[in-house]
C-alpha cells in the first residue's frame, strides 16, 4: 500500500496545478455557452438541440477569432520552415560530419530568416486546453456533473444540455456509449458523419498548405517526408479518437477545422510564398487585373466635346477670323508690265 501511495503523492501537485488551470477555462467555456444559449433561445427554444449546437459553433468562432494572430504566425512560420529546407540540406551536406557545427549553423539560419520550428505548433497547443475544457464540460453534462460556474448555478441548463438532441442524437452521446444492442441508431449515423467531416476538413487543410503554398524543392527531404506522414497520421488519429468524443465536441472540432480551412485559403490567396503554385496564381490574377484596369481606363476616357457656337454670332466670328488671317501679298511686276 505504501508503494502505491508514493506515486500518488508525487502526482498530486501536478493534478492540483492542472485543476487550478482548468477551472478558469471551465468558467469561460460555460459562460460563452450560456451567453450563446440565451441568444439562440428566442429562435429555436430553450431546450432545442439546435440551440445548443449553434451555441457550440458560436463558442468555436469566438475562440478562433481570438487566435487569428497566432494562426497567421503559424502559417508564416510553417512556410518559412519549408522554404528553408533546401538551405538546411546544403548545411547537412557541408557539416554532416560535425553535428555540433551543423546544429549551430542551422540555428543561425533560422535566426537570420526569423524562422522558429516550434511556432507552428503554438496555436495547436493553445487550443488543446480549450478543447479539453469543452470536452470536460460536455462530458460532465452527459454524466450530470456540472463543470464551470455558469452550469453549476444553472442546473436546469445542465439538464437541458444533457437531453438536447439533433437528428435523434443527444449532444452528450458518443459512438461507443450507445453500443449496438439495438443495432445501428441515429447516434451512430450522426457521430460517423461528423467524424468523417472532421477528418476530411483536417486533411484538406494540411494538403492545401503543402501543395498550394510550398515550392517544389521544399517538398523533398526529411522534413517534407515528416510533413507527408503527418498529413495522413493526424486525420487518422482524430478519426479513431472521434468515436470517444461526444456529439457536441465533434461539432466544435468540425467547425474549428472548417474555419481553419477557410482562413488558410484566404491567407494563402492574399499572401502566397514566392516560387509556389499559389504565388504563380496570384501573379496571374495581378496581371489580369492590371490589363483590365488599363482597358477600363481607355474606355472611360472622355472624348473632346465639340465647340458649340451661337448662330446669331456666326457672322461676327467669321469676320474676326478673316481679320486674323494674313492677307496675300501682290506679286512683283516687271517694268514693261507696269507700263502696260
Amino acid at each position: 500500500m505504501e508503494l502505491l501511495l508514493i506515486p500518488m503523492s508525487i502526482w498530486d501537485p501536478f493534478i492540483a496545478v492542472g485543476s487550478a488551470i482548468m477551472q478558469p477555462l471551465y468558467w469561460v467555456v460555460s459562460g460563452i455557452l450560456v451567453l450563446a444559449h440565451s441568444l439562440f433561445t428566442p429562435v429555436f427554444g430553450a431546450d432545442n438541440g439546435w440551440t445548443w449546437a449553434f451555441s457550440i459553433m458560436f463558442l468555436t468562432v469566438v475562440i478562433r477569432v481570438a487566435l487569428i494572430p497566432l494562426f497567421v504566425k503559424q502559417i508564416k512560420s510553417s512556410r518559412n520552415m519549408q522554404l528553408l529546407q533546401p538551405k538546411v540540406r546544403e548545411l547537412q551536406k557541408k557539416h554532416g560530419h560535425d553535428r555540433e557545427k551543423l546544429g549551430q549553423e542551422t540555428m543561425k539560419l533560422y535566426r537570420e530568416n526569423n524562422a522558429n520550428p516550434l511556432a507552428s505548433c503554438l496555436p495547436l497547443l493553445l487550443q488543446l486546453p480549450i478543447f479539453l475544457a469543452l470536452f470536460r464540460v460536455l462530458d460532465g453534462a452527459a454524466r450530470g456533473i456540472p463543470r464551470g460556474h455558469w452550469l453549476v448555478v444553472n442546473p436546469d441548463l445542465l439538464n437541458s444540455l444533457n437531453q438536447a438532441t439533433i437528428f435523434g442524437a443527444r449532444l452528450s452521446d458518443t459512438f461507443l456509449k450507445v453500443g449496438f444492442a439495438n443495432g445501428i441508431t441515429s447516434v451512430h449515423i450522426v457521430t460517423l458523419v461528423l467524424i468523417l467531416a472532421m477528418t476530411i476538413t483536417l486533411f484538406i487543410t494540411q494538403l492545401q498548405l503543402m501543395r498550394k503554398n510550398m515550392p517544389p524543392e521544399a517538398l523533398t527531404g526529411p522534413f517534407a517526408q515528416q510533413q507527408k506522414i503527418m498529413l495522413y497520421v493526424f486525420p487518422l488519429v482524430f478519426a479513431v479518437g472521434g468515436i470517444n468524443f461526444p456529439v457536441g465536441v465533434l461539432i466544435y472540432w468540425f467547425t474549428s477545422n472548417l474555419w481553419t480551412m477557410g482562413q488558410q485559403f484566404y491567407v494563402i490567396r492574399r499572401n502566397p510564398a514566392p516560387g509556389t503554385p499559389a504565388y504563380e496564381a496570384w501573379e496571374a490574377r495581378r496581371k489580369a487585373k492590371g490589363k483590365a484596369d488599363v482597358a477600363l481606363a481607355a474606355v472611360a476616357e472622355p472624348e473632346p466635346a465639340p465647340e458649340i457656337t451661337d448662330p446669331s454670332t456666326n457672322g461676327q466670328q467669321a469676320s474676326k477670323v478673316a481679320r486674323q488671317q494674313p492677307r496675300p501679298q501682290p506679286k512683283k511686276q516687271t517694268r514693261s508690265q507696269r507700263k502696260r
